[in-house]
């Protein structure tokens, strides 16, 4: 499984009952097909700017394209040494009731890039929060639209109590 699977994954934790605990097995079995397109890796936006045809190689074997106008996009929302530190594409986890999502931080910067990418470009304020930026379902279909290639789907298991 690649790391950027394993961080999605929650832990069981021990106060589950047996059927939630097998619940939780066959999910994640089910979800690493549903996550074989994500990338193996992510590339920073001042390296990817510099391809001529910008991508990342996913977990299938697939490759990923990113629009290089969505790239200038994101360039011009952020100065030179934020782009050396903004990871793309940028994971989005929906919650269990698909009402809410993150947007997960694994840049190591913070989630201080992608707080500014995010509020810039939803034109609103958004905060980190413990590596995640959360957002609603209006926000999300918004981000989407002008963020299609440089954000991905992570699907996750999660039991709803």
């Amino acid at each position: 499984m690649s790391k950027l699977l394993q961080d999605e994954v929650t832990p069981m934790q021990s106060g589950q009952s047996p059927y939630e605990k097998m619940l939780q097995n066959c999910l994640r079995g089910e979800l690493r097909i549903v996550n074989a397109g994500l990338p193996q890796s992510q590339k920073r936006l001042s390296d990817l700017l510099n391809e001529k045809y910008p991508y990342v190689i996913c977990n299938d074997g697939s490759t990923h394209l990113f629009k290089k106008t969505e790239l200038e996009y994101l360039a011009g929302m952020i100065d030179a040494e934020e782009q050396k530190a903004l990871l793309l594409p940028m994971l989005i986890a929906l919650g269990a009731d698909q009402a809410e999502a993150t947007i997960s931080i694994l840049s190591g910067c913070e989630g201080k890039v992608e707080e500014k990418i995010v509020s810039k470009a939803l034109d609103m304020p958004v905060t980190c929060d413990e590596a995640k930026i959360r957002i609603y379902k209006p926000q999300l279909a918004l981000l989407r639209r002008k963020l299609k290639t440089t954000t991905v789907y992570v699907f996750s298991p999660k039991i709803v109590t």
